[in-house]
């Protein structure tokens, strides 16, 4: 017994000394993230052929495949001369989810296929660019003003010329020859640049043991810029009555003054303060006490107001463990799935093993 342990004992030891030759290995870590790539284009190349085979289609709709392989294999050629040393997970795991919404894309509404394939293709090159940029983001820093503005003033043309994709609906769109995208989710992104860089210029004054309460509230001396700003980004989404999207930037203000202040109590009243805001809508505001009811309590109406979450609940139910198949699930009995209720989709369609799949990607990204 004793001769048995040490032998495995001795094994184990040689097996982890093993483990860690290899990964001292150089380039070991572009195999290992070749390898994952690999696995990911094979997932997405048969998420595409059953969808071709199920629906009868003909064989040339492959070529979101190839497309997603040749952006695929372009960043990972150049991301190892730009970026030797990142990490072997996070390129998979992004294009992984490309991939995948390109398949849902094509299930879901197949004449969006072409710009979602488009968007894939300037999204790529945005990445390869801003890679290729100096990493001390000093380019990003030196202008964090003018970045904001950029994205107020986009979301302020969407308030005047603004489309809906759909042709019904908040019009939250800006659009260019069948080309649509969201300012509010570059202004997300605009939002924590700014944020950071002005709170990294100032961080010894927010640093946690120089943070100066006046009374009960901090120095505005350094907090109103943000508040400025951060203000400006909620009345013109209160504006469009993106009513979601204006929770999640104040949430995101309050999130970087925390990392910023260290000051948990900040985070605290934020987020009563937004409890409260939600509460007073919820009186006040009539789209607000529509979304809640409806949200309580959907079967109430469910041929009408509530239709489009009653069937995202049936398809959900509908795909269990392992889902109904690529292709074989009814999906579309939802409005506007492919917007508002994706997720619903691929449950219905990749059942419980596919949700949890997907949550876990985007845990590990995160």
């Amino acid at each position: 017994m004793t001769s048995y342990g040490y032998i495995s004992s001795g094994a184990a030891s040689r097996l982890i000394r093993t483990l860690e030759d290899i990964k001292a290995l150089p380039g070991s870590s572009i195999r290992r993230e070749l390898v994952l790539l690999v696995i990911t284009g094979i997932f997405i190349t048969s998420n595409q052929v059953q969808l071709i085979l199920v629906q009868n289609r003909p064989w040339r709709d492959l070529w979101i495949v190839l497309l997603w392989a040749v952006c695929a294999v372009t960043g990972l050629l150049i991301l190892k001369r730009l970026l030797p040393e990142r990490g072997p997970y996070l390129y998979p795991a992004v294009m992984l989810l490309t991939g995948w919404g390109l398949n849902l894309v094509d299930r879901l509404l197949p004449d969006y296929t072409n710009r979602q394939s488009g968007w894939m293709v300037l999204c790529m090159g945005v990445l390869l660019v801003i890679c290729a940029l100096p990493g001390d983001l000093r380019w990003l820093r030196r202008y964090r003003y003018s970045w904001l503005m950029l994205g107020l003033i986009l979301l302020g043309i969407t308030i005047v010329i603004g489309v809906n994709p759909s042709g019904f609906g908040p019009r939250l769109w800006l659009g260019f020859r069948g080309y649509f995208f969201q300012p509010s989710e570059l202004l997300k992104i605009l939002l924590v640049v700014f944020l950071a860089s002005y709170m990294a210029y100032h961080q010894r004054p927010f640093h946690m043991e120089e943070f100066r309460w006046h009374g009960s509230f901090p120095s505005l001396r350094f907090l109103g810029p943000i508040f400025l700003m951060s203000g400006l980004c909620l009345v013109m989404l209160i504006w469009q009555r993106d009513l979601g999207a204006a929770a999640i930037f104040f949430l995101i203000f309050l999130l970087m003054l925390y990392i910023a202040s260290g000051q948990i109590m900040l985070l605290f009243g934020g987020v009563t303060l937004l409890i409260l805001a939600g509460v007073g809508a919820y009186f006040f505001v009539d789209i607000v006490a529509f979304r809640v009811d409806i949200w309580h309590d959907p079967w109430r109406d469910a041929d009408n107001t509530s239709f489009q979450i009653v069937q995202s609940l049936l398809a959900v139910a509908d795909g269990g463990l392992i889902g109904s198949g690529v292709g074989q699930g009814i999906p579309t009995f939802i409005p506007v799935v492919h917007t508002d209720f994706a997720y619903a989709a691929i449950v219905e369609e990749w059942g419980l093993m596919g949700a949890v799949s997907l949550m876990g990607v985007l845990l590990m990204i995160i």
